[in-house]
C-alpha cells in the first residue's frame, strides 16, 4: 500500500547487549562486573532486562551457577565479534594514536623467539603497537577477545571462528647441559637419563621416540615442570635431558648453554598465527605478514645420522 511501512522492532539497549556479551565471556557475572566496573547486581539487572526485551531466555539455572541456554550461546557467538569490531572501528578512526593489538602467545616462544625479533616489526610498523599475553589455552574467538594468537597446532586441532595462518614447521630433539651430554654418546645411555617434562605437552618423550622409530624404556627419573620455559631452563643446569622444540632452545643451543648431538625431527605439527574468522584489520594483517617472514629467515635445526644401539 502507498505510502506505508514496516516498522522494524527496537533493538535492545546496547548497555545491555554489552552486559550479556561480557558474562557469556566470562561465564561469570563476577568477572563481567569486574571488567565492566559495576557491580555483580548491575549485571544481573542487565541481563534480566535484555530477556525481556527480547522475549528469550538466555540464561538458566541457579543463580550461582548460570549458564547460557541454546538462544543465549548463538546470541554470544555473535555479538563478541560485533563488539570487537566496534572496538577496532574506534581504535582505528582515533587520530594520532596507535593501533594496539593484544597478541595470545605461548609463553616460552615469546621469550626465546618471538620477542627477541619483535623490535625489528615495531621499528617497521611504528604505527602499531602489541601487547602479549601469554596462554597455552586453545583458541575460541566465539570467547576470546585478543587480536591474534600463536600457537602450535596439531593436524586433528580445531579452534572455532579463527582463521588459521600456518608461520614456521616444528621441529624436537633432546637437549641437555653440555657437559650432560657429553656422557651420553647413544641413544641407549640418553634413555637411562632422568627426564625433563613439561605440563604443557606430557608425551613429549613418547612423542619424540614414536617419531624416531624407537622403544624407548620406562624412565628411570622423571621431573615434571609446570611450563617449557621452566624446564629449559632446568635442562640447562643440568638436571636432565628434555625434548624440547626447536624454536624454543635455538638460542641456548647457538649459546652453547645447551648441546643437542642428536639433533631435531619433524613433527607433523606447525606453529600458526590465529585470527578471528572474517574480521579484517591492517594492523594484524602486517602482524601476520611478519610472522611468516621471520619464519621463513628463522635458522633450521641441527639433523643428524646416528645408530639407534
Amino acid at each position: 500500500m502507498r505510502g506505508s511501512h514496516i516498522k522494524s522492532a527496537a533493538p535492545p539497549p546496547l548497555n545491555a547487549l554489552r552486559t550479556f556479551e561480557a558474562f557469556a565471556r566470562h561465564g561469570s557475572m563476577t568477572r563481567a562486573a569486574a571488567e565492566l566496573c559495576v557491580t555483580h547486581g548491575a549485571v544481573s539487572r542487565q541481563i534480566a532486562a535484555l530477556q525481556a526485551s527480547l522475549g528469550v531466555v538466555l540464561v538458566s539455572g541457579p543463580r550461582h551457577a548460570l549458564v547460557l541456554t541454546e538462544a543465549g550461546v548463538q546470541l554470544a557467538e555473535r555479538l563478541t565479534p560485533a563488539f570487537s569490531a566496534i572496538i577496532d572501528a574506534v581504535q582505528t578512526t582515533r587520530q594520532g594514536e596507535a593501533r594496539e593489538i593484544e597478541i595470545s602467545c605461548l609463553g616460552t616462544f615469546a621469550l626465546k623467539w618471538l620477542i627477541p625479533r619483535l623490535p625489528g616489526f615495531l621499528e617497521a610498523h611504528p604505527e602499531v603497537r602489541v601487547r602479549l599475553s601469554e596462554s597455552y589455552q586453545s583458541v575460541d574467538y566465539r570467547r576470546d577477545r585478543f587480536d591474534g594468537a600463536i600457537r602450535i597446532i596439531e593436524p586433528d586441532e580445531l579452534h572455532p571462528r579463527a582463521e588459521a595462518t600456518r608461520f614456521m614447521p616444528q621441529y624436537q630433539g633432546p637437549v641437555g647441559a653440555p657437559n650432560l651430554m657429553a656422557t651420553l654418546p647413544t641413544l641407549s645411555a640418553l634413555s637411562e637419563a632422568p627426564r625433563l617434562r613439561s605440563a604443557t605437552f606430557r608425551r613429549a618423550w613418547s612423542a619424540w621416540a614414536e617419531l624416531m622409530g624407537l622403544n624407548l624404556p620406562a624412565a628411570t627419573v622423571e621431573r615434571e615442570f609446570a611450563h617449557n620455559h621452566s624446564m629449559v631452563e632446568a635442562a640447562v643446569s643440568g638436571m636432565g635431558v628434555a625434548i624440547a622444540p626447536w624454536a624454543f632452545v635455538a638460542p641456548d643451543v647457538i649459546a652453547g648453554r645447551l648441546a643437542a648431538p642428536f639433533g631435531f625431527v619433524e613433527r607433523p605439527s606447525w606453529f600458526a598465527f590465529l585470527r578471528p574468522e572474517g574480521r579484517r584489520d591492517t594492523a594484524v594483517d602486517a602482524f601476520r605478514d611478519w610472522l611468516v617472514a621471520e619464519g621463513e629467515r628463522s635458522p633450521p635445526p641441527p639433523v643428524h645420522s646416528f645408530d639407534k644401539s
